[in-house]
């Protein structure tokens, strides 16, 4: 079954917890957005897992260097996952793997700005992620012509383990579950809706 992930890309720890507290319910992973992890620092990973200890915390580091140092703190602070970007060395990658290992938890690869996010997802997995994040950013969404069809393609072609994140909302969302998908990254389509309650629970009735 697909699981459901809130990207909350709000900026403060108490913001951050209403929004989780009111979907929280009909979710299975929260994840803290860099913008907010940049703005309140690992703090906000341990408030996270303290409110909802049974949810899995998804700390979105996009590392890029120092992969056993960075997520080891991450992990540390309370993370069940953290993201490594998966444009930078497979060194970087096995070094957060390593401290996942240590900690009995997980690293998720980042494909944001990865040219050939299909091949790179395939390279990864062997590394040791836990899946690849098929991920196509808010600047790359807001360019002219953009659709997550192509996510939904890419998923499909794989072949490995992923989650999609770049405009999964309830016209997209039974597409991402068909195309194989292990988690659909659901942002603006919950926090930037009237009722997020209702948006993520319309969210999870389509998964299931």
């Amino acid at each position: 079954m697909t699981q459901l992930q809130v990207a909350i890309d709000l900026l403060t720890t108490e913001d951050a917890i209403a929004l989780a507290t009111k979907v929280a319910p009909y979710v299975d992973i929260i994840e803290l957005g860099t913008p907010l992890i940049k703005s309140e620092g690992l703090s906000v990973i341990t408030a996270m897992k303290d409110a909802f200890p049974d949810k899995l915390v998804f700390a979105d580091f996009k590392t890029a260097d120092a992969g056993e140092l960075e997520a080891d703190m991450a992990f540390k602070a309370g993370a069940d996952y953290v993201t490594i970007l998966g444009s930078t060395g497979d060194s970087t990658i096995a070094g957060a793997v390593k401290a996942a290992k240590a900690h009995g938890k997980a690293v998720v690869v980042d494909t944001i700005g990865v040219q050939d996010r299909v091949k790179r997802a395939q390279e990864v997995i062997k590394l040791g992620a836990a899946f690849v994040e098929l991920h196509a950013g808010l600047d790359e969404q807001a360019e002219d012509g953009y659709s997550i069809q192509v996510l939904i393609d890419e998923a499909t072609r794989a072949g490995v383990p992923v989650s999609i994140a770049g405009g999964v909302n309830l016209d997209s969302i039974q597409a991402v579950k068909e195309s194989g998908a292990v988690v659909a990254v659901a942002g603006g389509a919950i926090y930037g809706a009237k009722d997020p309650a209702a948006a993520a629970k319309a969210l999870k009735e389509a998964l299931n």
